[in-house]
């Protein structure tokens, strides 16, 4: 490769319940150029151009994150969470309050959740019929992805249709957001995509999560007069302890932990770890 530019998207965010403490990025070849900036979405972003010629490229990161979600886990078991029923919703954001304004761009279609099939719209409504409250819909909604759909690596790239994924129900856990946010904006809702990590590493006794060793992805939906509640279909949990927020958009397309464009020739092989450790 005699030249590449790329964008990271590594740096944990703020998000409720996480605050990040220290942040190093380390870049091999060292970059000609390099700048963070802050996109659309409040995520962090690195820019770096390599301008010399390598046959590798390493990008490491560390981080020290503070993550409590001791502090709000009663919220959304609160009746304020669970009371709000999907006409409650979508009549709740009619309204111009800058909260519901800012939730509305993720219920419109994104570069890789375009409009929505009948086939994805009918599997939402066996969850949201009734006019049930949104958050046992999301929540019956996430159990139904995890037990419809087979975990199987490389099965699928990024650029695999949802509707594929929906035929095939193989996937892996970007695929997996992206089938529920598919779901919840067919129904009206607002529905983002959240980039993360998640431990690898679980306390002794403690079972293995689905999806270590690598980037995690799960979704969030917003209910109104209370905010947003992240759902973790690949493994069938509200995300605690255990899962990182990294940045979050409309779907894998606007925060992917890497991409950019490389001029040179032959083939290229990309390798992701990631270790999460515990300390007191």
């Amino acid at each position: 490769v005699s030249y590449c530019h790329n964008i990271a998207t590594l740096r944990p965010r703020k998000a409720k319940g996480q605050e990040l403490m220290d942040y190093k990025i380390q870049i091999s070849p060292k970059p000609a150029e390099i700048s963070e900036r802050v996109d659309f979405f409040g995520n962090y972003i690195t820019r770096f151009s390599i301008q010399t010629e390598h046959g590798l490229l390493k990008v490491t990161t560390k981080s020290k994150i503070l993550r409590d979600y001791e502090q709000f886990r009663d919220s959304f078991t609160s009746e304020t969470c669970r009371s709000v029923t999907l006409d409650q919703a979508i009549f709740a954001l009619r309204s111009t309050a800058p909260d519901i304004l800012e939730a509305k761009q993720y219920i419109l279609e994104s570069i890789f959740i375009r409009r929505t099939d009948e086939n994805i719209r009918q599997y939402a409504e066996t969850s949201f019929k009734g006019n049930r409250s949104v958050f046992d819909a999301a929540y019956e909604l996430m159990q139904r992805i995890y037990t419809d759909f087979e975990f199987v690596s490389g099965f699928t790239s990024i650029s695999t249709p949802i509707l594929e994924v929906m035929g095939e129900k193989k996937g892996v856990c970007q695929d997996f957001a992206q089938i529920a946010i598919a779901c919840i904006r067919s129904m009206g809702l607002p529905a983002r995509y959240i980039s993360g990590y998640i431990e690898t590493l679980p306390p002794p006794g403690k079972e293995k999560l689905v999806g270590t060793d690598a980037s995690h992805a799960w979704f969030s939906v917003f209910i109104p007069n209370f905010g947003w509640v992240d759902f973790d279909p690949t493994n069938n949990q509200i995300p605690m302890n255990q899962h990182i927020v990294v940045g979050w958009g409309r779907d894998y397309y606007d925060v992917p932990p890497l991409k950019g464009v490389v001029y040179g020739s032959g083939k290229s092989k990309l390798k992701v770890a990631v270790d999460i450790k515990a300390v007191e």
